[in-house]
């Protein structure tokens, strides 16, 4: 890991300070959406090929025409397979984990929180919204003396 580097010259009160903190726990996953994901099915759609002649590709088709919730198209191959087109932006069939990242802000800097306060932003997009707005105010900050 690379040593933080700091400044030490005219060093304001840790209270005067904010920090901005993204952290991955180890060893944690979650169940996460296709779109959180990543996934190429759910932004691209995908097709399953199924053998309605097998027990287990009967019970296949059956779920998705019946329990799937899912918007597909039919169709079959010359060998009689069942094709289902899968429209884009829908869940796809996988259970996707990710390991979760906190978004942090907290008052303070690397020498404490004096007010103990902290925020945690849902979002990533919230979190990047934040810290822009908090740019901003400090330029405004610097400009004004």
């Amino acid at each position: 890991m690379q040593p933080m580097n700091r400044v030490d010259r005219g060093l304001l009160a840790p209270g005067a300070y904010q920090t901005y903190s993204i952290a991955q726990p180890p060893d944690t996953l979650v169940r996460a959406a296709c779109e959180e994901a990543g996934c190429v099915a759910w932004a691209r759609g995908w097709q399953s090929t199924i053998d309605e002649s097998t027990q287990l590709g009967a019970q296949q088709a059956a779920y998705i025409r019946t329990q799937s919730g899912r918007t597909f198209r039919e169709q079959r191959t010359a060998a009689g397979l069942t094709v289902f087109v899968f429209e884009a932006r829908q869940r796809c069939f996988t259970d996707h984990k990710t390991r979760p990242q906190l978004f942090a802000v907290r008052d303070g800097d690397w020498r404490g929180n004096p007010t103990g306060r902290t925020r945690q932003h849902a979002r990533g997009s919230d979190w990047v919204e934040d810290f822009g707005e908090h740019q901003l105010r400090l330029i405004d900050q610097q400009q004004k003396g």
